[in-house]
This record gives structure tokens, C-alpha cells and sequence, in this order.
């Protein structure tokens, strides 16, 4: 008698969120289909149905992930790059949802909002704490040099970006963040 394989609901349904985020990040919104993310996992497409109704809760889920920026206030000016760049290294390197979606983004107007929204809820009111003025300016050129810097190193894999240590990158990009949020700012 053949070997039952046991089913597990929170692995099928964590297997078809892994593959909906390479889906999304490899094809875009527009171009993934849940039926295509089902076979990737070998399910019914049903059953992603089942777990998602539609293609746009699957990528609403899909597209959620948690920066957990730590509190900001009480951290020196000269000390904010060394307490920001693990975290966006961490984000970066072990979070699923992150590149895919920062892939998706450049081609997909649901990808690049979900991306806003993770920027409005998370990064925005953490950079607010230790902005000296002009907090949504400030934190939106922090914002564009990370993704900037995202994208370059982990998508585009731009020699020498991608074989710097995280050490190196923390030098050389630490004292732009820090200008970002601290320096007098520019008069308009």
C-alpha cells in the first residue's frame, strides 16, 4: 500500500504564499495567475481559491511584510546608520516578501501601492522620530536611497554593490541616511 503523504493547511497555504511571491516578483500583477501559482505547488487551483478568494487578496497577502524598525528616538545622530542598516539588511536578505514585491513594483501600480503603503504605515513615522524638520521629506529621500540601494544590489546585482559587506555598505551609505534626517535642510 502507497505511503499517505499528511497534509498540513498552514504549509500548503505558506507554500502557496512563497510561490506567489516569486510568481508576482518574477511576472507581475498583471501576468501571475492563481492558477499558475497553484501549479507551482502542485494544489488545485481551488484550493488557492479556498485559502484566497481572489487574485488580489493573494497578492494583498503576499505583498505584507513587517520592517520592525526599531525605536528611533533616543538613538544618536551618529549612531542611527548603525542601528537602520541591519534591520534593511535583514529585511533585504530573509524576508519573502520583500524583493518580489520591490520587482514587481517598477511594472505593476498595485505592487508600487503596496510598496507606498509599507512606506506610509512603517518607515515614514519611524524616520519622523529623529527627522529635525520636514519629517515626509526626509523620510522619503532615506526611502528612495534604500529601495535605490535595494534594487542595485539584490535585482540588478550592480558589480561592486553586490560584493560589498554589509560592513562596507553601512560606511558608505550610513552618513547619506544620516544627512538625510539631520542635516539643516536646504531653503525652497
Amino acid at each position: 500500500m502507497p505511503e499517505r503523504r499528511t497534509r498540513s493547511a498552514v504549509a500548503t497555504r505558506a507554500a502557496i504564499l512563497d510561490a506567489a511571491r516569486a510568481r508576482f516578483g518574477a511576472e507581475g500583477y498583471d501576468h501571475t495567475t492563481m492558477r499558475a501559482v497553484a501549479s507551482d505547488v502542485g494544489v488545485d487551483p481551488a484550493l488557492v481559491i479556498r485559502y484566497f478568494t481572489n487574485k488580489e487578496s493573494l497578492f494583498a497577502e503576499a505583498a505584507e511584510f513587517e520592517l520592525h524598525l526599531p525605536d528611533l528616538h533616543d538613538v544618536p545622530v551618529d549612531s542611527l546608520a548603525t542601528v537602520l542598516m541591519p534591520r534593511f539588511f535583514a529585511v533585504w536578505e530573509n524576508d519573502g516578501a520583500f524583493l518580489p514585491l520591490l520587482r514587481a513594483a517598477s511594472t505593476s501600480a498595485r505592487a508600487a501601492e503596496a510598496m507606498l503603503q509599507v512606506f506610509a504605515r512603517q518607515v515614514a513615522p519611524a524616520l519622523a522620530a529623529v527627522a529635525v524638520d520636514r519629517a515626509a521629506e526626509r523620510a522619503a529621500l532615506v526611502g528612495s536611497q534604500i529601495l535605490g540601494l535595494a534594487f542595485a544590489r539584490y535585482i540588478l546585482r550592480v558589480p561592486p554593490l553586490a560584493e560589498m559587506t554589509h560592513e562596507q555598505l553601512a560606511r558608505w551609505v550610513g552618513p547619506v541616511l544620516e544627512h538625510y534626517l539631520t542635516a539643516p535642510h536646504l531653503r525652497d
